[in-house]
């Protein structure tokens, strides 16, 4: 249907949720009488700003974020509480039709900070991909592992498979993953593909790359232009919920990134095995990921592309990295620690790497910088690049476009 293809990044529908939702809240605030208007509404108005500023200073150390929430999202904020506010001090004398008109303008409200912040990051890019997750459907055009038989050989388009890999070995308690196969894998006969592990941001799902990364489409159209033939694309889970964020360190969450999947993809889609064919892509997050999996890693991995990723694992301080993602460790940090590895690992042999971020995103600019350097020190070719853009999933998706090529040229795939 038209209607689920609606935008929610940009276009008609944001600003009417915003127009719509700024209309309900002053009908139900109204002018009333002189002790609404000099003691009710002032109390109203001054408790919101207090909470987002409260909200604003506690939320992103609660939740070790990283990169800062937008400041849209803490004005809508501020509006849904004074909405709430309006709603509560205003119920008892109300009239019914200003009640429910209140109880609407919290509900509108409450819709349109939420669309606010997955504007900035663009994690829901129409209606459809929304109702999708909301609603639990299953990924579009997924199939299992036992229909793959059924694809003609001649197939221009590459398939999406959704795999359960065993976590027998991390015991990483995973939700389900998925696979693409280009159009070549069908064929006879069948080449041994190389291997591209995606990992998304924090508050990730293993198929952030498929709806918000469009990496499935960026994949068809290269694997059009070079007679079907591409990476296999491995859709990972590294935080095991959306609420996690393991720097796909915690949680036995690199064993399963470094050990179960590559063994499993090898096994069930005759993957190349070699290190110098696999390779991790990641944004946010998952650029950390990239950089910290294959410098630590290199008889797995021999290529990572770092999009927007920081400096090192992350949730804050170095302090609170070290106490709440290494249980106190430090030696466990540096373990882990691109800087460090890089210092010490080296030098490297076949490893490349490939930063690139956006123009507003100064500060991963800077670290790609900086990581960068210390890669070429330690052996690893790099290449830095900045693109327009900033830390959004819109960005990522044109990054992953860019990125595609230049990692098929280290694979050095040839029609078979």
């Amino acid at each position: 249907m038209a209607g689920m293809m609606v935008s929610l990044l940009d276009g008609w529908f944001p600003w009417t949720l915003r127009i719509t939702a700024a209309i309900l809240i002053v009908v139900a605030t109204g002018w009333r009488n002189r002790r609404w208007r000099a003691r009710w509404l002032p109390i109203a108005a001054g408790t919101a700003i207090a909470g987002a500023v409260g909200a604003w200073v506690a939320v992103p150390a609660a939740l070790a974020l990283a990169d800062p929430i937008p400041t849209e999202a803490w004005v809508w904020f501020a509006v849904l509480l004074f909405a709430a506010f309006v709603l509560i001090l205003g119920w008892r004398g109300d009239r019914w039709w200003r009640r429910g008109v209140a109880l609407l303008a919290v509900m509108l409200t409450t819709v349109t900070l939420v669309n606010g912040v997955n504007a900035a990051i663009g994690y829901y890019p129409t209606i459809r991909d929304a109702w999708r997750t909301v609603s639990h459907a299953p990924m579009p055009a997924a199939v299992d592992p036992a229909q793959l038989g059924a694809v003609p050989p001649a197939t221009s388009s590459g398939q999406i498979v959704a795999v359960s890999i065993p976590d027998t070995l991390s015991h990483f308690r995973h939700r389900r993953e998925f696979v693409y196969l280009p159009p070549a894998w069908f064929r006879q006969p069948r080449p041994h593909l190389p291997v591209l592990e995606l990992i998304g941001g924090v508050f990730a799902a293993p198929d952030d790359w498929i709806r918000a990364g469009h990496a499935v489409e960026t994949a068809n159209v290269y694997a059009q232009q070079h007679s079907g033939l591409a990476p296999i694309l491995a859709f990972t889970d590294a935080t095991g919920d959306v609420t996690t964020d393991t720097e796909c360190v915690g949680g036995n969450a690199e064993d399963h990134l470094v050990k179960e999947i590559p063994a499993y993809i090898v096994s069930t889609f005759d993957a190349a095995p070699s290190p110098r064919d696999w390779s991790v892509a990641g944004w946010s997050m998952g650029g950390t990921c990239a950089v910290d999996l294959v410098v630590e890693h290199p008889e797995t991995f021999d290529h990572f592309v770092d999009i927007s990723g920081d400096l090192g694992p992350n949730l804050g301080s170095k302090q609170d990295t070290i106490s709440k993602l290494f249980n106190g460790d430090s030696a466990a940090w540096a373990a882990h620690d691109p800087l460090t590895v890089l210092a010490h690992r080296g030098p490297y042999h076949d490893v490349t790497g490939l930063f690139i971020c956006g123009t507003a995103e100064p500060a991963h600019v800077r670290q790609a910088g900086q990581l960068s350097t210390a890669a070429r020190q330690a052996g690893i070719p790099t290449e830095l690049t900045i693109l327009p853009g900033d830390h959004t999933w819109k960005f990522a998706a044109r990054a992953f476009a860019a990125a595609l090529p230049r990692l098929a040229a280290q694979f050095d795939l040839e029609p078979p």
